[in-house]
């Protein structure tokens, strides 16, 4: 094992999905055999890393990247994290060790691969292989419900209708979304690129005008029914034409740092397994996210409203899922067969993501 090594695992790893493309995550090498993420999480200023626990859900992602991109070097993973108080800053110590008995990981080839798809999607039913191979994944420690019928394809599509006008009506979430998007781009470093959004070319002139201040957005909503045409788009057609939404549920309530972390685990396994089975994949986390903000009885906004939306969006997230307030959520996402995009978010270089 040496620097060069470290340097290509790290190079794969760089692609793991993170919240908007963030990235949360800077890396130091610790010698020829080991590397010291330095994570942290962006709840000081996006609305929707409640907690940090989005960021540390991509920190657990990393990591379970790190190790499927180490197994193809024969190496084995093991790491150790470090934090205090509200896990703002966490650090992972990751060591690296070479193991004759460690064969390369059947997702390896799907690490760079793995994509966003935000349009619609085949309605092409699950095979029992591809199935069977999505619950594996999540363990024994979490389960995986899924919502395959049209009937039930149409209720999470009026789960993310509901969530889509909190999403586009929330004076805090504004900033998050004028800042994400990368305008007039077909790839993106660091922010979404606008052919990856999911609108078309018209939506997204008209985004990008409305987008230049909150005053735009309130009166478009308020006078000329603003959110309907993205809310179409980006949530009702998509959610509609797709094999399935599936719901990842911890079966223990996650309550420290490491909780969050392997559910970003067990994340990125799913999302593997989905490319590894010929299939492409959306994340769905507001309503997730909302429901956490109005269980925890946290006020979100400074209109109350919206805190009465989401715990109304919570009522019937739960009645969908056949769940009770108490349930654990982890994530959402939909899955569906589908061209490849072409269009995606891309990644910071190696370099600028070195501490």
């Amino acid at each position: 094992m040496n620097r060069d090594t470290l340097t290509r695992i790290l190079n794969l790893a760089r692609w793991t999905p993170s919240g908007d493309n963030t990235q949360v995550w800077r890396f130091a090498f610790v010698g020829d055999s080991a590397v010291r993420v330095h994570g942290f999480d962006t709840r000081d200023r996006i609305l929707y890393d409640f907690d940090g626990h989005a960021s540390h859900i991509a920190h657990g992602a990393l990591l379970e990247t790190m190790r499927v991109a180490a197994s193809g070097f024969g190496l084995a993973t093991s790491w150790v994290a470090t934090s205090e108080g509200e896990h703002r800053n966490p650090i992972y110590d990751v060591r690296f060790a070479e193991d004759p008995a460690i064969a390369q990981d059947p997702l390896f080839g799907c690490i760079e691969t793995r994509v966003v798809q935000r349009r619609p999607m085949e309605t092409t039913p699950l095979t029992d292989q591809q199935r069977d191979a999505l619950i594996a994944s999540a363990g024994d420690d979490f389960t995986v419900q899924l919502f395959e019928s049209p009937s039930e394809r149409r209720k999470v599509a009026g789960l993310l209708w509901d969530s889509a006008k909190i999403r586009l009506t929330c004076p805090e979430a504004f900033p998050v979304h004028q800042e994400i998007i990368e305008w007039r781009a077909q790839f993106s470093k660091d922010k979404i690129p606008e052919q990856a959004v999911g609108v078309d070319p018209a939506t997204a002139r008209l985004m990008e005008w409305v987008m230049k201040s909150w005053g735009r957005v309130r009166f478009l909503n308020r006078y000329l029914m603003g959110t309907i045409p993205p809310r179409i788009q980006l949530d009702l057609l998509p959610a509609l034409f797709c094999a399935a939404h599936l719901l990842v549920q911890p079966k223990k309530t996650p309550t420290s740092l490491e909780d969050w972390v392997q559910l970003g685990i067990i994340w990125q396994r799913i999302w593997l397994t989905v490319t590894h089975q010929g299939l492409h994949l959306q994340p769905e986390m507001t309503p997730v996210i909302f429901r956490w903000y109005a269980r925890a009885g946290r006020r979100f906004s400074a209109e109350p409203e919206m805190f009465d939306m989401a715990l109304k969006l919570s009522d019937y997230f739960e009645r969908i899922a056949n769940a009770t307030p108490g349930d654990n959520f982890g994530f959402l996402a939909r899955v569906g067969t589908s061209p490849v995009p072409r269009s995606r978010s891309i990644r910071l270089d190696l370099v600028d993501l070195m501490k």
